[in-house]
Formats: C-alpha cells, structure tokens, sequence
C-alpha cells in the first residue's frame, strides 16, 4: 500500500455497495435507497395517467448529483490503483465546463469526500452571484466566452490550468452514456411509460435512458435493477427537450455548441428503426410560451423545478393535441439547482 494516510481516510470513506443490487443501492452517498427519488402522479386537464419524475430531492438539487457520484467513485478507483503502485501519487483534479448546476453538484460530493477541488470553465456572462457561490463551495473559476467555438479537451484543461488533470465535459472514458445515470434510467424505466420527456442540456441523461433500454430490449437476462414491461417501452416515445432561443429561460438546455454529444438523427432514427423506441422518439425544440406554461403550472403545483427542469411538462404542453389522453406520460423533472 503506497497511500498517504489521507488517501486512506478517502478510499474508506467511499463505500460502493454494488453496482446493480437494488436492494444494496449507491446513490445518494448519505442514505442510498431504490428509487433514489419519487415518482407522483399530477393533474392535468383532458388526460388521466401523468407522472412527475422528480430529482429536485436530491443532495444539490439536481440529477447532476448522479454524476457527481460517479466522478467521485471514478476517483475511488484512482485510489485502488495507487495502492498497486510504487511510490506516493496526487490525486488529479478535474475540469468541467459548466453553468452552474453540475459544477455545484460534483464540488459538493468532492467536498464531502476530501477529494481536490473542481476546476470550472465558465461563460463570462455567468452572473457573479453564480461565480461567488461555486468559489465558496471550493470550485477555482476560469472564464471564457463560450459562444465562439467548441472547446476540446486538451483546450479546456489549458484553460483551466490543468494539463496533468482530466476534463469531464467529454468524459468518454467515464462512459457517460451508459453510467452516468444508469441507476436513475432504471427508476424511469421501471415506471414504463408510453410517452417520456426529457430535458436535454448535455444529452447524457437522453442518451443513458436510451442506451439502457436498448440494451433491456435486446437482453434476455435482464438486470437486477429492471423490472419495466418491455413491450410498452419498446413502443415508448422518448422525448428529448432543447431550445435554440438564446433568451430562453431555459439556460441550462440552450448551448451553441455541443462538441461530445452523441445524439444525432441518424442515431435515433436506427433506434427507432431497430425498435428500440417509439416511432416520435427524439429531441425537439420547445417554444417558450409553453415553457411559460409550464412555469406557471410548476409554481400553482409547487413542484419544485427551475425552467430547464420543467420544460418536460412545457413540451408535453407543445405537443398534448397530439396524445391520446389515456396515454400514461412520464415527465422528468431534473431539479433545481441550489444557485
């Protein structure tokens, strides 16, 4: 063993309890359980079956606390790494390009672990109160103006001054299409709707559900953590939300570039070609008066949902003349961030 008696402390303190028992579940850190969040019906006018996915109980607000516990499992296997080798060894430190949410999100869990602080590209125009937050978390603020062009990897850790560090904006090797959310893609699954919305900022969240219900349909042992009806999911139509308005209120679901998002048309169209999905299933752009409506419903309701949290409900709004009203509708509420 080459750990310094600080990495040890960490390493205990990271306990993974399995990576597919949902009777021994990861997530959340403090108190892990399955479903990690709740699932409630709502009422809609003209429609019988509609239920909210809401990750707003999470530790910061938002699914990003999903991702935030992977990257720190992510460093707990670093650690395990360490105690094979010669020698003593410093943790990296990670980059990320962000608005806000997922950087809060993965400083508070490096936080609470020990583990170095999070290195944070961020638009210029992001507001200070923004900024000061994330700073007193522990986050150390880089800006840029990230309307220009797409950033690479290597750019953006020589922006954040981090070139021995490792950007998770990509995070290809973290494989953030199938891991990310894979324990919330089942909890969304197993709730087998015949219509899903979902808000697609980054798309990871899109993708994981997406990737696990191919690979649902394609199984014949399936795993631990499913128990939806494949057949209806088979069917489902999948429905990713997005904006190209740049005065949205929906920030966190509009970016001029998206340099490591898989989705494509030609992507979705094989899914719903190989029948993986249903034949509406991909990403749409919502107007913003039904986001306005949307808005308006969350705060009559009190579900508790910033504008890119709720606009699941505002593109089930764009588009509910076109539902048959008995139709069961998941809408996944992705939070709302502390900041």
């Amino acid at each position: 063993m080459t750990l310094t008696k600080g990495q040890e402390n960490i390493l205990r303190k990271i306990h993974v309890a399995s990576k597919n028992n949902p009777k021994k579940p990861e997530f959340p850190f403090e108190s892990p359980r399955f479903p990690a969040s709740k699932a409630y019906r709502i009422s809609v006018p003209g429609f019988e079956n509609v239920w909210i996915k809401d990750e707003s109980t999470n530790p910061t607000g938002t699914h990003k606390d999903r991702l935030a516990w992977e990257i720190v499992v992510t460093y707990r296997d670093i650690l395990r790494s360490f105690e094979q080798k010669d020698g003593f060894f410093e943790l990296p430190q990670m980059s990320i390009i962000s608005s806000g949410s997922a950087a809060v999100a993965i400083q508070n869990a490096l936080k609470y672990f020990g583990l170095p602080g999070l290195k944070v590209l961020v638009d210029k125009n992001l507001k200070k109160n923004h900024i000061d937050i994330l700073e007193k978390l522990g986050c150390t603020i880089y800006t840029v103006d990230l309307g220009l062009k797409s950033f690479s990897s290597k750019e953006i850790l020589t922006l954040t001054h981090n070139e021995n560090g490792f950007d998770i904006t990509s995070a290809e090797a973290l494989d953030p299409t199938t891991r990310f959310y894979d324990w919330l893609s089942y909890e969304i699954l197993n709730l087998s709707p015949e219509y899903c919305f979902i808000p697609f900022g980054t798309g990871n969240l899109f993708e994981n559900i997406l990737n696990i219900n191919k690979i649902e349909q394609q199984s014949t042992e399936h795993d631990p953590r499913f128990s939806g009806e494949i057949e209806t999911l088979g069917e489902c139509h999948f429905i990713g939300v997005t904006t190209k308005n740049i005065s949205s209120k929906a920030t966190k679901l509009y970016s001029p570039h998206l340099p490591f998002v898989h989705y494509d048309e030609q992507w979705i169209r094989m899914y719903r070609t190989a029948g993986y999905c249903g034949e509406l299933s991909g990403v749409y752009n919502i107007e913003e008066k039904y986001l306005d409506m949307a808005i308006k419903f969350g705060h009559k309701n009190n579900i508790n949902a910033e504008p890119s949290g709720i606009a699941s409900l505002g593109m089930f709004f764009q588009m509910q003349n076109s539902i048959p009203k008995k139709s069961k509708i998941l809408l996944v509420n992705t939070g709302k961030c502390i900041i």
